[in-house]
């Protein structure tokens, strides 16, 4: 899409829907477009907080309670792992190499790799182990 390519923004909106529920939340973030921002894998951090993050979910979300990387292209350091595009992560060790939760948009990788939107967590998260699928 061309919106994607070639529009310059200086704020996102960005929601999910849970159930009958739309959720969203702003990120200010200057780019040329959301392609130059993703496209190259380069990891761009934003500070909303766990807590707004955790808001687009609900009161059923849940996330490791340490690592919180968060923004564009959030990975840890084990491929194998959750990562998101757009994002969060969290992990039981104070450390960001081996983490099993997310919330976010284009997410995957451990615990289950084909949910690309929405809430994974599992291994000591905060709200129990979760897998929400966003529509």
């Amino acid at each position: 899409m061309p919106t994607y390519w070639n529009t310059p923004f200086s704020k996102i909106c960005l929601g999910m829907k849970i159930g009958h529920q739309i959720k969203f939340i702003v990120i200010s973030k200057h780019a040329n477009s959301l392609y130059s921002l993703i496209a190259d894998g380069v990891y761009r951090v934003t500070s909303l907080g766990r807590n707004t993050r955790k808001g687009l979910i609900g009161s059923k979300a849940s996330l490791q309670l340490y690592c919180n990387k968060e923004g564009f292209n959030a990975v840890g350091s084990s491929a194998i792992n959750s990562k998101a595009r757009i994002g969060i992560l969290g992990n039981q060790q104070n450390e960001c190499a081996s983490c099993n939760s997310r919330i976010g948009f284009g997410t995957g990788g451990h615990p289950d790799d084909p949910n690309t939107c929405g809430n994974e967590a599992s291994d000591k998260s905060d709200n129990g182990d979760k897998k929400i699928l966003v529509q």
